[in-house]
């Protein structure tokens, strides 16, 4: 029997019958993702405190989920289309679970950051199949339905993470963040058994595992060098070691895509100024917020001295705020055309950015949730335009590399938000704290140069008036660096604002890479709109942005 025989899985009537469950389980199993992709950051200073882990280590912890999710995309993807995704699924949710159990069992800051690795892998089989098994449950006219519903859980998981992280570490050790995922991996496990059909691509491609492999290394190597060049310098061994594994295997994973038949990712793509700009942009959005996240919740707790359920709802506006604004973005796309729309997001980043650097140890928590607003509204604001002229730029044969391409550089640029701006924090710090650090004892100066809550746990055992003057100066430290990395990614945010102005399409030009002629990028977003969806071809079939893959 040819592909072309072969009865689409919506056509089958016990599936079509139970469709809206089977969304309710991979919805279920979304949750998980978004929840653990943020609800780390609020227990980070109870961590720093109980495993006496310094910035680096927490840095690793934050960024080895974000880095393995982000390599793994391409290639989860493509093993799910062609041996199941329902089986990837499922492989998906047990390592989440497996990976929650090494976190509760943890003693060490490195059993967590292992245990963040293996929920990583998770991750990348558990959100490309669920939105490829929404593609194929329902049918093109329910489908963009479907994927409106998985876009609304994704948002609310966002915002739910932190709060529910919150709540759990008011009332338990700090370990409970991770134990949120033992129930809702159970539930989905047990439901999808029943609920989910099984399915696979009739047309099966091959996995690019040499270019994944060299992807990860490459990324990986360059991020632990910037991570690590603050504790050892930047001319040490160790640091001069990782940028060389990441030179060689960035290099290496180059001539691999330009060699392959099959590759991982088209480098040709990047030819197109706005393949790249797109690229650009949605890096540098999700760099800000997930770095921004990383900071504030220390600043929070550490500084202002809130509870992590407080910090967790002072952060909230923030996801809040994206998910109100996204929806309205493509009548502006309309209006304005995106080279206005996405310059304008990327300036209200940078510009959100320049009011944190004016904070201070006194700055209220309520100023502090309005400072990012901007932020968040830039973020929303430019999700669904960056996108579109990204898949517009890629043949619609191809869509899948795109939609991968789109995902793999959000996370990628939230790990590198995270390392890069963790590290001008950690070294404008070390530098300002460094006066206050005379006099004491070797290991005591260790542990308070190594991060605010190691300094504020020396000061706790020094006498009274000595403890109140490392405390204030140590705070006072923390928030130089806070706003001197804040200031780093406004400036970041003006200077890719800039360069989408100038490269970008204007309203009145086609789209790119649009073969059919069909309209302009602004008409791209319409069609794509915050939902991920692509049908530019005209044939109801739908290309998921974000997904990894095109069914």
């Amino acid at each position: 029997m040819s592909t072309t025989d072969v009865l689409p899985l919506h056509a089958d009537p016990h599936v079509h019958a139970r469709r809206w469950r089977t969304l309710g389980v991979l919805c279920l199993s979304l949750t998980i993702v978004m929840i653990a992709n943020l609800s780390l950051n609020l227990a980070l200073p109870s961590i720093a405190r109980d495993l006496e882990a310094g910035t680096g280590e927490l840095q690793w912890m934050v960024d080895a989920y974000a880095l393995v999710f982000a390599g793994l995309l391409f290639s989860a993807g493509t093993l799910g289309d062609r041996y199941g995704r329902k089986g990837a699924l499922q492989v998906g949710l047990v390592l989440f679970l497996v990976g929650s159990g090494i976190a509760l069992l943890a003693q060490t800051a490195a059993v967590v950051v292992v245990a963040r690795v293996v929920m990583g892998v998770a991750a990348a089989f558990v959100m490309p199949s669920t939105l490829s098994i929404i593609s194929n449950v329902f049918a093109p006219e329910e489908r963009s339905r479907a994927i409106a519903v998985w876009a609304g859980v994704a948002a609310g998981g966002a915002a739910l993470g932190p709060v529910a992280s919150g709540l759990l570490l008011e009332h338990f050790w700090w370990g409970s963040v991770f134990l949120l995922n033992v129930p809702l991996a159970l539930a989905a496990l047990v439901a999808g058994r029943w609920l989910v059909p099984t399915s696979r691509d009739p047309e099966q491609r091959p996995v690019d595992v040499p270019g994944a492999l060299l992807s990860i290394v490459g990324v990986g190597a360059l991020v632990y060098a910037i991570i690590e060049a603050p504790e050892v310098g930047w001319a040490a061994r160790e640091t001069l070691a990782g940028l060389a594994v990441a030179v060689a295997g960035l290099g290496l994973f180059v001539w691999r895509e330009l060699t392959a038949r099959h590759p991982m990712l088209d480098l040709a793509l990047f030819r197109d100024r706005r393949f790249g700009v797109a690229t650009a942009g949605i890096g540098l959005t999700y760099f800000t917020l997930f770095g921004s996240f990383f900071l504030t919740a220390q600043f929070l707790q550490l500084v202002l001295g809130l509870s992590p359920f407080e910090a967790g709802l002072v952060q909230m506006p923030v996801s809040l705020t994206m998910l109100v604004v996204a929806p309205q973005v493509p009548r502006f796309v309309d209006r304005y055309g995106p080279r206005a729309v996405i310059a304008t997001g990327l300036l209200l980043v940078a510009m959100g950015m320049a009011v944190v650097t004016r904070f201070d140890e006194g700055t209220p928590a309520v100023v502090a949730a309005v400072a990012f607003v901007p932020t968040a509204v830039g973020i929303g604001a430019t999700g669904a335009p960056l996108t579109a002229l990204m898949m517009a730029a890629v043949p619609p044969a191809r869509a899948g590399m795109g939609s991968a391409m789109n995902n793999a550089s959000r996370e990628v640029g939230g790990a590198l938000g995270v390392a890069i701006l963790g590290t001008v924090l950690s070294a404008r710090y070390g530098a300002a704290l460094a006066p206050a650090l005379a006099g004491l004892p070797a290991d005591g100066a260790a542990a308070a140069d190594g991060g605010l809550a190691g300094a504020l746990d020396v000061a706790r055992d020094l006498p009274a008036a000595a403890g109140a003057r490392l405390a204030d100066a140590a705070r006072a430290a923390f928030v130089d660096g806070f706003t001197t990395a804040a200031g780093a990614a406004a400036v970041l945010g003006v200077a890719v604002a800039a360069g989408a102005w100038l490269l970008l399409p204007r309203r009145e030009e086609a789209a790119p890479g649009d073969e059919t002629g069909a309209g302009t990028v602004a008409d791209e977003v319409e069609a794509l709109d915050v939902l991920g969806l692509d049908d530019a071809d005209g044939d109801g079939d739908v290309g998921v942005v974000g997904a990894g893959l095109s069914d």
